[in-house]
């Protein structure tokens, strides 16, 4: 009869450690979770982004290595805010990269996925150079080039092109100039007037997007060929001003 108490009171104090060790190691997960804290990033960002410590270092570190890159960091509840506006922000790098915060954090802490991106990345610098060259004279017509990432690990390129409405004003000036000396004043604005309501249409800018970059360089070549045939003013508009006749 003691040896069975005996061996009872063995597996209830057994029962018992293995129950608090449980509770020590769920409350150890707990809070340690509960002191991985993020904070507020500032610089290029778009809403309020936040990070740990452990991804703020990481992503400090990936924009060290990648330097000819512009990273914008985007908040989570901006992101679809950001891919609307993309072609709004302006870089003086070669490459503009608006990736979400929550990446960031996973990159941070899984080696898989921090490898999937960062490989995207590499990838674009060289095949940005490509297309560059294969733009030819067209590449000075594109004031940026950028990429976005979506929620599925599927990045996106774009490009933002200046329609150089400028070069339609100086031709503006040109036809009211020549217009003045020969007295044909109302000719002239007449010109003006359809060259304007043209420029008018349209914005300064336009940015084109694409899956690929070859996909990219066919966009942009397409875009800055329409825009060549707009700018252009017809026949008849270019002897406005000659054979107007004023006897009339």
């Amino acid at each position: 009869m003691g040896q069975v108490n005996g061996n009872g009171a063995v597996d209830a104090y057994m029962a018992d450690y293995q129950y608090r060790t449980k509770e020590a190691q769920s409350a150890k997960t707990d809070k340690t979770s509960s002191q991985v804290k993020k904070h507020r990033v500032y610089g290029r960002t778009i809403g309020t982004p936040e990070l740990s410590e452990k991804a703020q270092k990481y992503y400090e570190k990936l924009k060290e290595k990648y330097k000819n890159m512009d990273f914008i960091l985007v908040s989570p509840d901006k992101k679809e805010e950001a891919e609307r506006n993309k072609g709004m922000y302006g870089s003086t790098k070669e490459l503009l990269v608006l990736i979400d915060s929550d990446k960031i954090e996973k990159m941070a802490s899984d080696e898989s996925y921090r490898k999937k991106y960062e490989a995207i990345l590499s990838g674009a610098t060289a095949q940005l150079e490509q297309m560059k060259s294969g733009l030819g004279s067209n590449a000075d017509k594109v004031s940026s080039f950028g990429m976005t990432f979506d929620d599925h690990g599927n990045a996106s390129f774009f490009a933002v092109i200046d329609k150089s409405l400028a070069r339609q004003r100086e031709r503006i000036e040109e036809k009211r100039a020549e217009a003045r000396e020969d007295r044909k004043e109302a000719a002239a604005d007449a010109v003006r007037k359809r060259i304007e309501e043209s420029g008018s249409k349209e914005s300064d800018r336009v940015t084109v997007t694409a899956s690929s970059w070859d996909e990219l360089l066919k966009k942009i070549d397409q875009e800055i060929a329409r825009e060549r045939t707009n700018a252009v003013i017809s026949d008849g508009e270019r002897k406005v001003g000659q054979s107007f006749d004023f006897s009339i």
